[in-house]
Parts: structure tokens; C-alpha cells; sequence
């Protein structure tokens, strides 16, 4: 017998991806001059940049921890074919492809661009607020074994034999490690670095979350080196190239963000620091009574903690606990990418029908 499916048919009329895929496709589409300029005039490769990005959301969307293991669903999963645009017959491609794409869309910036419109998507609908906004950081996992964790200028030669090739034994007691002294032999932007307390170290990298307070949608996400003032820097850095000409604006942020330099910074850029006081033995909160008397203060305080869910979605649903490339730019591209699914997530559910 002879059947002829045709995936559109197979998707539900009120699937959740028939309401994100106009929306992907209205930025690919602004976008076209970008992909023209990443090819020789010769032409594009056989499979498209664009669909290779519409892959990538889709890992986001649905777990899928690799490449590989995309490319493996792809030859029989009809919802993935229907999201990018292949029929029932037409063959796969082979995950050495996204390899080999990847320095063309890090050259170009393209994860870059396509948060950006997304973001844009959301502020012409009218769904982000202009004036509140919350701050925070976390730590994501490289790529990299701390076992690779190795003294600076240490020749392998130097190293003992191992006694297992493919997983040696490695012995760290009594030796003191640190980012002064120590770097990855894996990924050498990586950094030692522990989320509080009682916390184990690990090689990461610090993500940065700005918030708009209105539906709790992502305006800008960025990596950098995992370092203790990381999160109050590129905090600051975020807001100054948002600010620009606009009055009124409050951040919110949590204990961290509370730090006199932080706080002046802030109102140097007419912006009111909502954050968390952080009241110790040793020291004062920067945050007085001038702030923390008014009611817009409680209220940034409460829907601040919604940006953990922005982090808990990318950790857990993207599978960005831990990144999957090596090196500060890579894992950038990735990371928004995963934020980039998450704002669409969320447009097409406040989306006006």
C-alpha cells in the first residue's frame, strides 16, 4: 500500500508550535540580508541557515541534550520536519552540519541579532515595560573536567603516566587550586567558581539576566568570566545600553547587587536601584529609607524573584545547566539562542489572537 503524508496534517490545530512558528519566521525573514552576506555569491550550502536555527530552537523546546541526537529524531519525527518546512521523504542532515555553520554565524553575530528581534517582536506588541526592569546572574557548568583543571605552564611531560588513558586518577589533596595559579587545559576561559557558601567549585561561566517586570520577558543575556563582581559589571553594562534617553527606570536585583559602587552607578544613569537590602554586622545597605519607603519598592522586591524562572526554565527545559561548546563566545551564541526560545515561548502566549 501506498500512503502519502503530509506533515502539516499531523500537527494539532492548537499545538504550541503552530502559535511560536509565525513569529520564527518573521524574524528569519528580516534577517535574509544577514544570511546573504554569510555565503560568497556563488550561492548558500545545500541545507539553509535558516533551518539550522529553527533546529536549534527546537532543541530548546524539547530537551534534546545533542546535535546528534536532533538529527537522529529528525528522520522520524514529524512535528520537527513540520517546523522546518520537510516533507515526509525528503532525507535528513547530518549534525556535522551545525559544526560546520557555526564560525559563519559566530563571524556574523547572528544569535546576536535574532534575540534582538525577537526582543523586538515583544516591544511592538507591546508586551515589555520601558521603565522596570530586574537584574541577576547565575552560573552555568563549561565544558570542561576539573581534572583538566591543571597548573599554568605545566608541560604534559611534566604529568606522571596515567594509569587509565581514558580516565586517569587524579589526586588534588593537599593542593591548593585557584584561578591565579591553575587553568583548564579544556577550555581555558573557564573559571573556578562556586554559587555560595557551602557550595562546591566548578569550572563555569556567569550568566546574565535583564528582566523587563511587565510579563517577566528577557531583554538582554549575556556570558562572561565567573568572577565575584561579574554580576554587579555586567548588570551595569546591560542597563547603560538600554537607559539611553529614558527617565523613570527602576532595577531590581537581589542581596549581591547592594554594594555602594552599584547603587551610585545606578543614579548616575538616572536609574532607581530597587534592589534587596543587605544589612550585616560589618556594614550599612547602600538602600535607604529615600527608596525603600515607597510602595513601587515592594513591588519590584516580589516580581523580581520571577527572573528564576527564566533560569530554571533554561537549566532545566533548554538543558543549559550545562553548555555544550567550548569557550566564552560559543556558549554566548548558544545561551541566546535558549533565550531567544524562551521570549518566544512567552510572546506567543501573550500574543493578542
Amino acid at each position: 500500500m501506498l500512503t502519502l503524508v503530509s506533515p502539516e496534517t499531523r500537527v494539532p490545530e492548537r499545538h504550541p508550535l503552530r502559535a511560536i512558528k509565525p513569529f520564527v519566521e518573521q524574524v528569519l525573514k528580516e534577517m535574509s540580508s544577514t544570511f546573504d552576506r554569510m555565503y560568497s555569491s556563488m550561492g548558500r550550502s545545500s541545507i539553509p541557515p535558516e533551518r539550522l536555527l529553527k533546529a536549534t530552537l527546537l532543541m530548546a523546546f524539547y530537551t534534546v541534550r545533542s546535535e546528534r541526537l536532533f538529527c537522529e529524531q529528525l528522520g522520524y519525527n514529524l512535528l520537527f520536519r513540520w517546523f522546518l518546512d520537510m516533507d515526509t521523504v525528503e532525507p535528513g542532515f547530518d549534525h556535522s552540519t551545525f559544526s560546520q555553520n557555526r564560525e559563519r554565524l559566530l563571524k556574523h553575530d547572528v544569535a546576536g541579532e535574532f534575540f534582538r528581534r525577537v526582543v523586538g517582536q515583544a516591544q511592538a506588541l507591546d508586551l515589555m515595560s520601558s521603565e522596570h526592569f530586574t537584574v541577576d546572574g547565575t552560573l552555568i557548568d563549561a565544558w570542561a573536567s576539573m581534572k583538566s583543571f591543571r597548573p599554568k605552564g605545566e608541560k604534559p611531560s611534566d604529568r606522571q603516566p596515567p594509569d587509565d588513558p581514558g580516565n586517569p586518577t587524579v589526586n588534588f589533596h593537599g593542593e591548593k587550586r585557584c584561578n591565579d595559579t591553575h587553568q583548564s587545559t579544556t577550555d581555558p576561559e573557564a573559571r573556578l567558581a562556586r554559587k555560595g557558601k557551602g557550595k562546591e567549585a566548578r569550572l563555569s561561566f556567569s550568566q546574565h539576566a535583564l528582566m523587563e517586570n511587565r510579563n517577566g520577558l528577557l531583554v538582554d543575556l549575556r556570558i562572561e568570566e565567573a568572577n565575584g563582581t561579574a554580576e554587579r559589571t555586567v548588570g551595569l553594562e546591560m542597563m547603560a545600553d538600554l537607559v539611553d534617553g529614558i527617565r523613570d527606570v527602576t532595577l531590581a536585583g537581589d542581596k549581591n547587587y547592594d554594594t555602594a559602587d552599584f547603587v551610585g552607578a545606578c543614579r548616575n544613569m538616572n536609574v532607581t536601584p530597587h534592589v534587596a537590602q543587605n544589612i550585616t554586622a560589618r556594614r550599612g545597605s547602600a538602600i535607604d529609607a529615600r527608596t525603600t519607603r515607597h510602595a513601587g519598592y515592594a513591588i519590584s522586591q516580589r516580581v523580581r524573584k520571577r527572573v528564576e524562572e527564566i533560569f530554571g526554565w533554561t537549566k532545566t527545559v533548554a538543558n543549559f545547566r550545562r553548555t555544550r561548546y567550548r569557550g566564552k563566545d560559543r556558549t554566548e551564541m548558544a545561551s541566546r539562542f535558549v533565550g531567544a526560545a524562551y521570549n518566544l515561548l512567552r510572546i506567543a502566549r501573550l500574543a493578542p489572537c
